[in-house]
Parts: structure tokens; C-alpha cells; sequence
């Protein structure tokens, strides 16, 4: 393998570029050729590519998003699109593929390297939602949920100047994962995921009681996927059981994609970055770099994308006990 690309798809994550920045570090440190497809797999339709050098990816260590920028493509789901995309490919003399993104990154690299199985792709797991089967965490969720905590810090001080309950948003449509953490982080009361049913009269009950034991705030941190509906919903439901609350809501929104990546999130990218490279030139492909117990760990796309990562109990527990 003489000439490798790489490129960021879905949605971005914080840690994107530290990753990005290894693979193109680490190729040239092998002595490849490396380019970069730029807004994912639409650009890889248009032949957006740009040749990268050490100097490419310096000072983007410490930068949310990424630079090669990331967009939806609904003509890589074609069988028309991803043929000009793999003659795009073969014209550029590209032998291998870093693909860094989510399921649906991962779901157009499986379906591509069936109908063109001479290209090889390794995928980086990139989303903030943690979601992805064969990884203990992803790029971008240990920055996202610090941002997460942070923000509820900040809404909690206000809450407790005036005695208010508050129900907090955040990301999480199919999966809780930034509710859990960043809720036990900041000492929520209630942590609502669609992973688990949403009993509203329980939650009321455990509000009321709060209330009457003179607690001065109380935060109830909400996925947007809960089966309740979001924080809204959730808020109006009970604010008929209980009017006389001053009750707000905050969504927190997309403030959770951007940031400065925190340490742990730039040296786990910039590790699988540096793996994903080897396992290209170790003729593995169709695999998704992931760490399981702190160990590099290599597993197939189609089970990273059809078995979702399962919730801890005991962090559930948690936040039953100690809220």
C-alpha cells in the first residue's frame, strides 16, 4: 500500500481533528502518501481531494469540528454515486480509506466495500453520543459530556437562587449516554433516557418530596430521545401536578458537538488514529478501531452498527440513589 485517504463523516465530534491528525502523521511516518477527502463521502463524489503533509494537520490538536469539514451525502446511496466515487478513488491511486464518523459512516463503508472489496476501509468511531458496539468510548463524548456538566453547573447556581426546578435537554436521540454521565457529574435529581420507561407520577412523587423537605433547586436532566418526549413535554406533564414549582426549561442543543477536545479525548483519538494506519498496512479491513478496557480492539462494521453499546446498571443506580 503505497496511498491512503482519510476523511470525517456524520456528525462532527471534538477529537475529530486529533484523529485525523494521527493518520496523516503516522502514514507519512510510514512512508505513504496521504490525502484528505474533504465533507465525507460527498466530497469523495466530487473529488474533493486535497494532499496533506505534516504541516496540514499542525495547530489542529487542540480544534472542535474538523477541517475537512462533514456533510450528509444522498448520492453515496446510490449505486450510481458510489461508482463515481470508487472511479474517483482508483484515478487518485487510493488504496486504503480512514474513515472517521458513526453508524451511518460506517453503514455506507460496508455497503461500498461489498460492490468494490479493493478498497480497504477502516473506520475511527467519531460521534458524541457513544453509541457504537466494540468500543468503551467514542471521539467526542468525553469532551461533550464535560461540556454537558459545565452548562448544568451553570444553570444549577441560578436555579438555586431562586428555588427552581429545572429540566435540562440534552443530546441523545436513540441513547442516553451523555444524559447519564453528565447528570451523575453535576448531582441531578432525575435523569430521564430512552433506554429505560418514564414514569411521570414517579417522578413527580420524587419531586414533591424534594420540594417539601425545603430542597432549594432541583435539575431533572432529559434525552431528546426519552419516550416521554423532550424536556418541554416532560416539564408541562409536570407542571400539572405541580403548579405552584417555578419550573424553566434549557436546551442545550448543539453547544455539546463544539469545544476544545478535553486530554483524554485527544490522546484516545490520536491513539486509534496511529491504530487505524497499522491495520491498513496489517491488511485488515472493514473493521472499526475501537479501546475496550484500555486494550485496541478491532470490530467488524456490521457489528458495530447493529449492536448498540448496552447501559451500565449501576450507573443507573446511581442516579436513583444518590438524586
Amino acid at each position: 500500500m503505497k496511498k491512503i485517504a482519510v476523511f470525517t463523516s456524520g456528525g462532527d465530534a471534538p477529537g475529530m481533528n486529533a484523529c485525523l491528525r494521527a493518520v496523516v502523521r503516522t502514514g507519512l511516518h510510514k512512508g505513504l502518501e496521504v490525502v484528505g477527502i474533504k465533507r465525507g463521502y460527498e466530497g469523495m463524489i466530487e473529488r474533493d481531494f486535497i494532499a496533506m503533509n505534516a504541516h496540514s494537520v499542525s495547530g489542529i490538536i487542540q480544534q472542535g469540528g474538523t477541517i475537512l469539514q462533514s456533510a450528509r451525502s444522498d448520492r453515496f446511496r446510490t449505486e450510481a454515486g458510489r461508482k463515481q466515487a470508487y472511479e474517483n478513488l482508483k484515478a487518485e491511486g487510493i488504496e486504503g480509506i480512514v474513515a472517521i464518523g458513526g453508524d451511518g459512516t460506517f453503514t455506507g463503508a460496508s455497503v461500498f466495500m461489498n460492490e468494490y472489496p479493493d478498497i480497504a476501509i477502516v473506520g475511527c468511531p467519531g460521534t458524541i453520543d457513544n453509541d457504537l458496539y466494540g468500543t468503551d468510548f467514542t471521539i467526542g463524548y468525553d469532551t461533550a459530556i464535560n461540556t454537558a456538566m459545565n452548562a448544568i453547573d451553570n444553570i444549577k447556581d441560578t436555579a438555586n437562587a431562586h428555588n427552581r426546578l429545572f429540566f435540562i435537554e440534552v443530546m441523545g436521540r436513540d441513547a442516553g449516554f451523555i444524559a447519564l454521565r453528565s447528570g451523575i457529574a453535576s448531582g441531578a435529581e432525575a435523569v430521564l433516557v430512552p433506554e429505560t420507561k418514564t414514569n411521570i407520577d414517579a417522578l413527580v412523587a420524587s419531586l414533591k418530596e424534594n420540594f417539601y423537605n425545603k430542597k432549594t433547586s432541583s435539575i431533572v436532566i432529559v434525552a431528546e430521545g426519552d419516550d416521554a418526549g423532550g424536556a418541554f413535554e416532560i416539564a408541562e406533564a409536570v407542571k400539572k401536578q405541580m403548579d405552584y414549582y417555578d419550573i424553566r426549561v434549557s436546551i442545550l442543543g448543539h453547544v455539546q458537538r463544539g469545544g476544545r477536545p478535553t486530554a483524554m479525548e485527544r490522546v484516545r483519538a490520536s491513539r486509534m488514529g496511529m491504530e487505524a494506519v497499522k491495520a491498513l498496512l496489517d491488511g485488515k479491513k472493514g473493521v472499526m478501531i475501537g479501546t475496550l478496557h484500555r486494550d485496541i480492539s478491532y470490530t467488524p462494521f456490521e457489528k458495530a452498527i447493529k449492536h448498540h453499546q448496552e447501559m451500565n446498571p449501576m450507573l443507573l443506580e446511581i442516579v436513583e440513589v444518590l438524586g
